[in-house]
């Protein structure tokens, strides 16, 4: 009983091993039929162009910013849709008016009350003077009276002509000091009137700059276009999130651009470009564009300006603004494009796809057959484009590998020869 038991142990065991076999040469046969995709070497004319997408926007925009109106926020209390069709002369937007209106009614009020303060000290100004006119009219009198009095000296006594002489002194010099205090009183006064038109000139300038940013605060269309809104600013800082559109109720602050009205005559396409195709473009370089909406129509552009580069050190880019040779009817202002900039064209020249090229090291190699596998063997690259490189030290018609025969190797089995190991130093 117990040989039998061990008997069968030792057949299910073979039996597992021999499947296990088996699975194993099935994975490998299967593994070792993965094929290394190859190309040859071609020589023809090759052309070179960057590929990029964009979006429509009209050139020349007229742009609506926030007043610089009293240095504070405002609120939006109307607002057109973006995309919208305007006039010249249409309102766009409309800002809270409240802070200025209350501002306006105050200088106003200050106007009002200036105003009366001007009056009343014109009014002095005559009264006073009339009351001087008076005083010197009597002081004039006095010394009249004593002038006669005193040519009765020489028949009076001489004490009665020595009190004529001094009331006539006394006159004199009564009548001089109100002639100085008149010089006085219409200085003393013209000041005082002078002071009250500066407060009231003040407020009026305070009521005209309150209505100007009370109309400033209405924006208007000065040319006939779409509406093209810009992104709110919200507070704090928001990565990864779409801004939203401007609408009724934001809080913008004052010089914020809030739309913007393309020429619809002067188009132009905004693109972002990887950093390393800088050194391809120039201003005044000539693009295809394909407007995405507009299918079977082709417009050309140039280059009109090359933007600063941004982004992280991973993804540094820039902004090519291309000017469209002719508008549209159908074009508006955030159609999505795809453009396409021919950058050089090659003839007879030998390439091979992009994918066949390898680096590492600094040195650019192909994998080419050998025997039963595949070897690196060193290039010197040309140029090289989106699609199609352009090489030396290769000839015509041969055979090279599209994918890395080490990388092939691990998904689909062993390779004959090892590519890392065969990379010239």
């Amino acid at each position: 009983m117990r040989r039998a038991i061990f008997l069968l142990a030792i057949a299910g065991a073979l039996f597992g091993i021999g499947v296990w076999a088996r699975h194993a040469y099935l994975a490998l046969a299967t593994t070792r039929a993965v094929p290394i995709p190859t190309t040859r070497v071609r020589r023809g004319d090759v052309t070179f162009t960057i590929t990029a997408k964009g979006a429509l926007k009209g050139g020349n925009s007229e742009v609506l910013t926030a007043p610089m109106a009293g240095g504070g926020d405002m609120h939006i209390t109307y607002l057109r849709h973006s995309g919208e069709v305007i006039h010249a002369g249409d309102v766009v937007v409309k800002l809270d008016t409240t802070e200025q209106q209350y501002k306006l009614r105050e200088a106003e009020a200050d106007v009002a009350e200036a105003e009366q303060h001007v009056a009343d000290a014109r009014a002095q100004l005559e009264a006073q003077k009339e009351e001087d006119s008076y005083a010197l009219l009597k002081a004039k009198s006095d010394v009249r009276q004593a002038e006669l009095e005193t040519r009765r000296n020489p028949l009076v006594a001489a004490i009665t002509a020595r009190q004529n002489d001094m009331a006539l002194q006394q006159a004199q010099e009564q009548l001089a000091e109100l002639q100085k205090n008149l010089v006085n009183h219409q200085a003393t006064n013209e000041a005082g009137i002078a002071t009250q038109e500066a407060a009231k000139s003040k407020a009026e300038v305070q009521a005209s700059t309150a209505r100007q940013n009370i109309e400033s605060m209405t924006l208007t269309a000065h040319r006939a276009g779409y509406i093209a809104l810009k992104t709110s600013q919200p507070r704090g800082i928001y990565f990864g999130q779409a801004l939203p559109l401007l609408q009724v109720g934001d809080t913008v602050g004052p010089g914020l651009a809030l739309a913007e009205i393309p020429d619809l005559n002067d188009w132009e396409v905004v693109a972002t470009i990887g950093e390393l195709d800088r050194g391809h473009l120039a201003l005044g370089q000539q693009a295809d564009v394909q407007i995405v909406p507009v299918p079977g129509k082709h417009f050309v552009g140039r280059i009109k300006d090359l933007g600063g580069t941004t982004g992280s050190p991973w993804d540094r880019h820039f902004d090519c603004r291309i000017a469209l040779e002719q508008a549209s009817p159908e074009l508006r202002p955030g159609m999505s494009a795809q453009i396409v900039i021919t950058t050089e064209r090659m003839h007879g020249a030998l390439w091979v796809p992009a994918q066949a090229i390898f680096d590492r090291d600094g040195k650019s190699f192909v994998y080419v057959p050998s025997g039963t596998g595949f070897v690196p063997h060193d290039v010197k690259l040309v140029r090289r484009g989106e699609s199609q490189a352009v090489v030396s030290g290769l000839s015509e018609q041969q055979i090279v590998a599209l994918a890395n025969p080490d990388e092939q190797s691990k998904k689909g089995g062993a390779t004959p020869s090892s590519a890392s190991q065969a990379i010239r130093k």
